[in-house]
């Protein structure tokens, strides 16, 4: 049995801690926050933190520093959030020992993906993901809904992963194109074409999971009582009601 990761959150700024431990806690990982590294020394030997994400900003000081006095007391994964763009300063934070550095500002989506990827590498995450009665295992790239077997092609299942990984965030197409396609690609119609046939897919043994948010992207949410799947709505892609019906505008 997995239990639930721990992870330690060190920054100063009030706002950026708030969304990373919502965002981090929406993925099912036990969150502690520290308000600068002094602090965090303190709580981790009782904490016994499985990753550690680090603001180098907030300490004041260049990734390198950062990362050296981190491995002076754990050798857990480490993530470090830089100010720096520069292509060099993010390579220090590597060289000296980091196993992430992601550049401010980042979107918390993009973040809590990176955790879960690092914490799923060293044995602390499950590989299975349930949502309702969609069960997704990453290990084995099997999909199954409501007990029936789903079969997916490879872009689909690495949507729905970006989805389960992200599950009751909202993920715009810009976002799901850097996550299934990479940087290189601009296209944002591949993602419409492509959420669009892994939802009849899905929706052909139960009701819709991936919703959209008008403006915004899409959501992975368990289907809540009396919806209804494509099928038996009679609408073939099943489109949502915030689509459909104007001034609406679905929520995560």
């Amino acid at each position: 049995m997995v239990h639930a990761a721990r992870v330690l959150v060190v920054t100063d700024d009030e706002y950026l801690a708030d969304g990373i431990v919502h965002a981090l806690r929406d993925d099912n990982v036990a969150v502690e926050r520290a308000r600068s590294w002094r602090e965090a020394e303190r709580l981790l030997p009782s904490l016994r933190a499985h990753l550690v994400v680090i603001d180098a900003e907030g300490e004041g000081i260049d990734e390198r520093p950062v990362v050296d006095r981190v491995r002076l007391v754990t050798g857990v994964p480490l993530i470090v959030l830089s100010p720096s763009s520069q292509l060099e300063d993010r390579l220090a934070g590597l060289r000296a020992g980091a196993d992430d550095v992601i550049v401010k500002p980042s979107t918390l989506s993009e973040l809590a993906m990176r955790v879960s990827v690092l914490l799923r590498r060293n044995g602390h995450r499950p590989t299975t993901v349930e949502v309702g009665d969609l069960v997704v295992d990453e290990a084995a790239h099997t999909v199954q809904r409501g007990g029936h077997d789903v079969e997916l092609t490879s872009i689909e299942f690495a949507l729905l992963s970006a989805f389960c990984r992200n599950r009751g965030l909202v993920l715009s197409k810009s976002q799901l194109l850097t996550m299934v396609w990479g940087f290189d690609h601009h296209n944002l119609n591949l993602v419409e074409v492509h959420v669009s046939a892994l939802r009849r897919k899905l929706e052909v043994h139960g009701a819709r999971v991936i919703h959209t948010v008008r403006g915004a992207g899409y959501v992975l949410r368990p289907p809540r009582h009396g919806d209804a799947a494509a099928g038996d709505r009679g609408d073939g892609a099943g489109r949502d009601s915030s689509e459909a019906s104007g001034p609406h505008v679905a929520v995560a």
